[in-house]
């Protein structure tokens, strides 16, 4: 059984994230900013405040769900829940990433290439989660948010997925749903779903896809000229010009055959319907 979450007071929060200041802000989303901050016992945390609701009947129902759907997750390669607090807003307790996100570490300014094995650990560790969330969960989830700065790295990069507000339950029954409003991140969002608002675990596999080709090229899914990695990236992977993909920072430092690997299941995954794409157990 899991541990039971922690309930903390709003001043332990407060003394924790020093006032949540504006120096400890270490992201900001649509749901939500996240403050790093430090227990009495000297422990790091992350305090995930959220912020998106209509109503607070909105947002605390997104609350209930989130927490709902990480209490029944526990995997290595999924962010693991510290505690809540309920006072003055709702807030999440994890602990603290100190490597921070795949997307600062990828395309962060003042970060150094990472290295060829490590993007391969990232690529293999988000499979495995999303293979968890898919297929092995007691209640199959699919993600629907997907992306570099949704993945965190532990110590020694070991990448685990977090994020859970815009999670899903999957039905019994397989089937995919219509959802409404189309929520998650343009560059990551798969055909049918941003056009009909259709999610199912392909969903989570094109969003997938798409982080591969950001490990393996280096880019981010949305370029400074508004061109998706996916559309840059198609003629060379129908040309097989794999080498042409490869991020340049590795200066030619990787394994060939890894590299073809990764490129074959990112085309898989990138594919437009979503009948075509892999499931988790396949990748």
């Amino acid at each position: 059984d899991k541990p039971p979450w922690r309930c903390f007071t709003y001043d332990e929060i407060l003394l924790a994230t020093s006032c949540f200041s504006p120096d400890n802000l270490v992201g900001k989303g649509g749901y939500a900013v996240v403050y790093k901050g430090t227990l009495s016992d000297g422990q790091l945390i992350a305090v995930k405040k959220l912020t998106k609701g209509d109503s607070e009947q909105h947002k605390e129902g997104g609350f209930l769900t989130e927490l709902g759907i990480i209490g029944h997750v526990t995997h290595p390669n999924t962010t693991p829940l510290i505690g809540f607090c309920v006072e003055r807003g709702l807030h999440l307790v994890f602990p603290f990433s100190p490597h921070g996100s795949l997307a600062s570490v990828l395309h962060g300014t003042k970060s150094k290439a990472l290295e060829w094995s490590v993007r391969r650990k990232i690529a293999l560790g988000t499979a495995r989660g999303l293979q968890y969330l898919h297929k092995v969960c007691p209640r199959r989830i699919i993600h629907r948010d997907i992306k570099a700065s949704n993945i965190l790295l532990g110590p020694d990069f070991e990448p685990q997925i977090s994020d859970f507000g815009l999670a899903k339950w999957l039905p019994e029954q397989w089937t995919h749903h219509t959802v409404t409003p189309i929520e998650g991140t343009f560059g990551y969002l798969a055909p049918e779903y941003f056009m009909h608002g259709i999610v199912d675990e392909k969903t989570d596999i094109f969003a997938y896809g798409v982080l591969l080709l950001e490990l393996i090229t280096g880019r981010k899914p949305i370029d400074a000229m508004q061109r998706n990695i996916v559309v840059w990236a198609r003629p060379y992977l129908e040309s097989c010009s794999i080498q042409e993909l490869v991020d340049p920072a590795l200066a030619g430092a990787y394994d060939s055959n890894q590299l073809r690997k990764l490129v074959l299941v990112a085309t898989l995954c990138v594919r437009q319907s979503p009948l075509w794409r892999p499931c988790m157990s396949q990748v």
